[in-house]
């Protein structure tokens, strides 16, 4: 079937509201717009779906998610798990629709004989998989698109572990979808689902279970008390749901000065006072940052829409204040957990940190000068999630944080993603630590750096809009690999890493190796000066991301590597 052809079934189809074809028959004479919305399905992966919001096919809207639900009840239905663990959990954030979405979402599965646990009102991305696990549930759905723009939206799937969906559970979905039309669904009203008792709200119940393991996780509330009269910060929620549980749960870390963005404390799915909703930007920091210079806070702590991320700017000792990237924020949190954990006697046996395989080489250091390991893992926290369980399932280590450099960090063992509510209350404990010794989080920084070598990052995304940016994605990743850089920038390839097929290739004699991690399409090349060189496409956006890991003697050094670097990638869009 063509796209002219399922715009025309849409536009027909008794499923759609009076209003829905209205916004189809507007597009009618916009070619490009119709292909845009009906050329494919959203993609369905280990992610889930992501998409700009609308009708069409293409889109998110209450069909495509009554599909990917209907979809995921059958996979729930034919697993072979006992059938009283055969309930789902369900989140949604602060997003136009979202609400609607989770409903929708529910409904689906109840009308398939699964009962539903469904939040009341948004709430944080973590305390889903919190939920999941709490509550003996098979999987979770949740209603977000992170820190995307306001006009996406997403449907993120997890498993009973808590993590997102393993990749055989979301290939099962995505052949369901490609097999079925999307309007073949059951479904039934909402109210009815309620009062039968196939939806279950949870609310504050569940908001103080998943606190208590939030503050389980404190490891020196006293730092926290000594400075506690004078030490303030300044806390947005970019509009999001840490707007309650991020400002009680410092509240009761024993803090007395958590000041909040009055205009972003207001949830709002439109995000009307930044360009984008991500503690990755520094500029939607500003009203922050306003208020910390009048108020003479010692920090400032942003946390996304779905409160997964966290973003961290500290005083320089003068008066302003520097963005850290989730790179240096994690290296500073890594380095402060051991301290503290020795000083409190909470350190495990076999200590160990995981990172991701694009996460800054930082964190090996302060691991292992510390007595820990490091492993790496690909991109994502369910593969954060599956390392941990391995490794402490079989005894081999306990995992005591687990970081990406995308603002994402997972500490304790009642979650299993991203986490923005325990990182804010370790993040303020160790910014109070340090206040305590007479030090921001900026001189803390900077200590780092003389203790264990100079590290520089920088990310870059090369964007591919439009029908044909996934072609040239590919395009991107197929030329590499037919033709493989010998150099960057002037500077040798010492090894060439392709995590496709495990492969690892010494430029200099030929001499493949295989690498423990395969099956993820990312290439990474060693330099020469010690520099990495890592290109993957982004799995739920149209841009190809370049990471560049450097080390040297000086900060100057490092960033000269970073600099030459980047204008290096901005070739590679051609």
């Amino acid at each position: 079937m063509s796209y002219r052809d399922t715009y025309e079934a849409w536009i027909s189809s008794p499923a759609l509201s009076q209003e829905e074809k209205a916004e189809l028959e507007a597009i009618r004479n916009d070619e490009k717009e119709i292909e845009g919305r009906f050329f494919d399905q959203l993609s369905f992966g280990t992610a889930g779906l992501r998409g700009t919001m609308g009708v069409g096919l293409y889109r998110m809207n209450i069909h495509t998610v009554r599909h990917a639900t209907q979809a995921f009840a059958q996979v729930i239905l034919d697993d072979k798990s006992p059938e009283e663990a055969k309930r789902v959990a369900v989140c949604f954030d602060c997003r136009n629709h979202s609400a609607r979405f989770a409903r929708e979402a529910a409904c689906v599965l109840s009308a398939n004989g699964i009962p539903v646990h469904l939040f009341e009102s948004l709430r944080p991305t973590p305390e889903l998989s919190f939920a999941i696990r709490e509550y003996g549930c098979i999987a979770g759905i949740n209603i977000t698109a992170s820190h995307n723009p306001k006009e996406y939206n997403g449907y993120k799937v997890y498993w009973s572990d808590g993590a997102q969906l393993p990749p055989e559970h979301a290939d099962q979905v995505a052949r369901l979808m490609k097999e079925t039309d999307v309007f073949s669904v059951k479904t039934m009203d909402y109210n009815e689902a309620v009062a039968s008792g196939r939806i279950t709200l949870m609310g504050e119940e569940t908001d103080e279970k998943f606190l208590s393991n939030v503050m389980a996780q404190v490891n020196d509330k006293a730092a926290v008390e000594r400075v506690a009269d004078t030490f303030k910060m300044v806390y947005t929620p970019f509009h999001g749901t840490g707007h309650k549980l991020i400002p009680e749960a410092l509240k009761r870390l024993g803090m007395k000065h958590v000041i909040c963005v009055p205009e972003q404390m207001v949830i709002d799915g439109d995000f009307p006072t930044v360009a984008s909703p991500n503690p990755e930007n520094p500029e939607g920091f500003y009203l922050a940052v306003e208020i910390a210079k009048k108020e003479g806070a010692d920090f400032i702590l942003g946390s996304d829409p779905d409160a997964d991320r966290v973003g961290i700017m500290v005083n320089t000792g003068k008066g302003e204040f520097k963005v850290l990237t989730g790179n240096q924020t994690g290296v500073l949190l890594l380095d402060y957990l051991i301290g503290a954990m020795k000083r409190t006697g909470r350190l495990p046996e076999h200590p160990v940190a995981l990172k991701t395989i694009v996460t800054t080489e930082m964190a090996r250091k302060v691991a292992e000068v510390n007595g820990l390991r490091c492993f790496d893992t690909f991109t994502g926290f369910k593969f954060l999630a599956q390392k941990k369980d391995q490794l402490e399932s079989t005894g081999e280590g306990n995992v005591i944080m687990s970081y990406e450099e995308s603002y994402g960090y997972m500490l304790g063992s009642f979650v299993r993603d991203k986490d923005a509510v325990t990182a804010s209350v370790a993040l303020t404990e160790m910014a109070a630590w340090y206040a305590g010794q007479g030090m921001t989080l900026y001189d803390a920084l900077l200590a780092l750096y003389k203790k264990y070598g100079y590290y520089g990052e920088r990310t870059m995304n090369l964007v591919m809009p439009g029908l044909d940016g996934l072609k040239r994605m590919a395009g991107l990743m197929a030329g590499l690999r037919a033709a493989p850089l010998a150099e960057v920038a002037g500077v040798r390839v010492r090894r060439q890493k392709d995590y496709q097929d495990g492969s690892d290739v010494d430029t200099a004699t030929g001499v493949r190796e295989t690498m423990e991690l395969s099956g993820s399409n990312v290439l990474r090349y060693e330099l020469e000066d010690g520099t990495s060189f890592i290109i993957r496409p982004s799995g739920t956006e149209p841009k190809v991301k370049v990471y560049i890991l450097a080390n040297g003697s000086t900060k100057e050094e490092c960033e000269a590597k970073v600099d030459k670097y980047a204008a290096f990638a901005e070739t590679l869009k051609g």
